[in-house]
């Protein structure tokens, strides 16, 4: 038996016509310190599944299609206007310090595109005893051998005999976590069952495992979102009061979408677990800061934040100056309507250009294909959380133009907490040589080490997987330790509209809060949707126990 580390207690999918506003929005939000009112509903359904490794013992048949499906991603509107001058980037490493020496130790083929859809959206995270990852439209888990022991499972198979929208179809925009306080695993993804006709309503589906075995029962749940404002995006944090979310909202007007702020969510934690009735505290925030969009909400690893702390939101905003913005979402089970979410701060950063050919899709070059999309609008998954004791920490990336000429490198953080407010301790740009970075995802262990993982590709490297990473002690700002890779690939994305990602996740291993586990797409062969994907675990470096290193990372 592993022993157990803890620490406390789219059916067929419609390609919806993109329609950006004509009117360029510069997405700077004010300060604001007067939270929205509240928005509080129960769950429309909850039920508790019965397992699955069971269920998976019926005949199975996994939504495909005669033709590659693209899922939607509608863009966040920037404005760039025509030549603007080129932005030095200060904390720019632009070589490699260190030959690699970075190998993987688990490293295996994850799900491929069984659904036939476009992008695949690849995430997972690893508990325990188990991987669980997921993409645009199915799931699997494996064993810590490498074993795939369940699936690949259509996401909506999770709410097999549910009923409603979340049953009715499976709509994509996934995310997997686990909640390693809990030792129990989050599975959501979003609802459109009006789709074919661009109409609402939109619902969030979300299970929550009765145990730490993902192959077992589940409490599943369906919240409506909106009647009118579509849930875009949806990202998940862990949180020891609640389940956080963020989206990026959208109306339709006429026949195209326009932005409609940010969406923000938590859902009854506790209730969860217990697999009763679970509320949802929503606040739309289009009305109140009307240009806010691209958040993520922080998710935890490792020891739990102090008792009764808010969960910090973070956007980065691409103006004068660059910066990273952060607000506070603080729950009131007892009272919901007391419930906030308010702006906290904002940090400027080391200027960064984002503008990667001017937002387009087709922008990363590949050998003899088409160019695919660096989503440099936004962070990229996950806005990670860390309590040191003395000190907290947050980690997360999102994509640049490095030099000016469109060559995409992964911009990343950390910010540190003393006790006085949020700072950046260290940042930087990771472009080390004329190969294009992007779709990164960032993540710090127990030691205070803090590891990168992204996608890569030239005119003369096909889609590859590799990652990066620096130990605590080493000059700030910088990945020092060279690259190691998970894949070469040895194809390329053929499909027009270059949709890539749409992103990949870290994440930390709870039982050593060392080893690190990522999972990302790449191509074996040319195709137009033929993307497959990996996950592959490592180490920056052996690992002593966590007592030691706890006094250090407080400095």
């Amino acid at each position: 038996m592993t022993t157990r580390m803890f620490y406390g207690g789219l059916t067929i999918l419609i390609l919806l016509t993109l329609a950006v506003a004509s009117i360029p929005i510069t997405r700077n939000a004010q300060a604001q310190n007067n939270s929205p009112a509240p928005v509080v509903r129960a769950a429309q359904k909850w039920d508790t599944s019965l397992p699955l490794r069971d269920l998976e013992l019926e005949a199975l048949q996994l939504s495909q299609r005669s033709e590659t499906i693209e899922i939607p991603n509608r863009s966040l509107t920037q404005d760039y206007p025509p030549g603007s001058p080129q932005i030095l980037d200060h904390v720019l490493q632009d070589s490699f310090i260190n030959s690699s020496n970075l190998k993987t130790i688990f490293n295996v083929e994850g799900i491929n595109n069984v659904n036939l859809v476009l992008p695949p959206d690849t995430q997972g995270d690893i508990g325990p005893d188990h991987y669980v990852q997921i993409v645009n439209m199915s799931f699997a888990v494996w064993d810590r051998a490498g074993n795939k022991i369940l699936g690949p499972l259509n996401n909506n198979y999770l709410w097999r005999g549910f009923g409603g929208p979340c049953e009715l179809t499976n709509d994509g925009d996934p995310i997997v976590l686990y909640d390693h306080l809990a030792d129990r695993w989050l599975l959501s993804q979003f609802a459109l069952p009006n789709k074919s006709i661009n109409e609402g309503p939109y619902y969030q589906c979300i299970a929550v495992s009765t145990s730490g075995d993902p192959t077992g029962s589940w409490s599943r749940y369906e919240y409506l979102i909106s009647q009118t404002i579509l849930n875009d995006y949806p990202k998940f944090g862990v949180w020891p009061d609640g389940y956080y979310l963020a989206f990026n909202q959208f109306e339709l007007l006429f026949h195209g979408w326009l932005e409609a702020g940010q969406g923000v969510a938590v859902f009854e934690r506790d209730q969860m677990l217990l697999g009763e009735p679970a509320d949802m505290i929503y606040f739309d925030m289009q009305s109140s800061a009307p240009d806010l969009a691209g958040m993520l909400p922080a998710d935890l690893d490792g020891p739990p934040p102090p008792a009764g702390a808010p969960n910090p939101y973070m956007r980065v905003y691409d103006g004068n100056p660059d910066q990273l913005q952060i607000w506070e979402f603080h729950v009131d089970w007892i009272n919901p309507y007391k419930s906030t979410f308010i702006f906290k701060q904002s940090l400027p950063t080391a200027p960064f250009d984002s503008n990667m050919c001017f937002g387009s899709r087709n922008c990363i070059p590949q050998p003899g294909g088409t160019n695919v999309d660096a989503i440099a609008d936004r962070l990229m998954y996950r806005l990670q959380y860390r309590n040191f004791g003395g000190s907290q920490s947050l980690v997360t990336n999102h994509t640049v133009d490095a030099d000016g000429s469109d060559h995409a490198g992964v911009r990343w953080y950390e910010l540190r907490d003393n006790g006085g407010g949020w700072n950046i301790r260290q940042q930087g740009t990771y472009a080390p040589d004329s190969d294009h970075r992007w779709m990164g995802s960032a993540a710090m262990n127990g030691y205070g080490d803090i590891a990168l993982g992204y996608s890569v590709s030239s005119t003369e490297t096909y889609p590859s997987i590799r990652f990066t990473g620096r130990i605590l002690g080493d000059e700030l700002g910088k990945m020092p330790l060279g690259e190691g890779e998970i894949i070469a690939g040895s194809g390329y994305q053929t499909y027009a509209t270059g949709r890539w990602g749409d992103y990949s996740m870290m994440s930390v291993d709870p039982l050593d809060d060392c080893t690190y586990w990522y999972t990302q797409e790449y191509y074996a062969a040319p195709g137009i949707a033929s993307w497959q994907t990996r996950i592959a675990s490592f180490k920056l470096r052996e690992c002593v126990p966590l007592m030691l290193y706890f006094p250090l990372i407080g400095n």
